[in-house]
């Protein structure tokens, strides 16, 4: 079945309210590179590893396009991150954890994480899962280290 595009487009302006909802964003000081720079320090400091550090921004101008500044940081810790998959393990889809830290239209730094909770939404996961609630302060603890000030 073909969804007429104006159908689609509206479909989509109404869950884009929603999905933001499930995003945790705060401003952070500093140019995207300096506040990634204190995420990973955090992340590494707390003992997590960090698998991958991915520039947006710079693989779009690899190719000629243009993009706003932005870089992602995937990591994890397997004492965490294991008993979520014990529950379920489709709950590997999600993980390792992410944060992503972007410049805006007018040159703002923002730090952005999907809460947790929604993560694992859909996932046969105990919502009272404790390493949920260690995964959520961590995702927190970063953000605020990496906002500076």
């Amino acid at each position: 079945m073909r969804i007429p595009a104006l159908t689609l487009a509206a479909a989509l302006a109404a869950a884009a309210p929603a999905l933001a909802d499930d995003i945790e964003t705060r401003e952070a000081a500093g140019s995207v590179a300096e506040v990634m720079d204190r995420i990973e320090a955090a992340v590494t400091g707390a003992g997590a590893t960090v698998f991958a550090r991915v520039d947006h921004g710079g693989g779009a101008e690899s190719v000629e396009m243009e993009l706003a500044d932005s870089q992602l940081l995937i990591f994890g810790n397997p004492q965490l991150g294991t008993p979520v998959m014990q529950e379920d393990i489709l709950a590997g889809l999600y993980l390792p954890l992410k944060i992503l830290v972007y410049a805006d239209a007018d040159g703002q730094t923002w730090i952005a994480y999907e809460e947790v909770d929604e993560t694992f939404e859909d996932l046969d996961v105990a919502r009272d899962l404790e390493a949920l609630g260690k995964m959520e302060g961590a995702l927190a603890k970063f953000a605020e280290a990496g906002a500076g000030g």
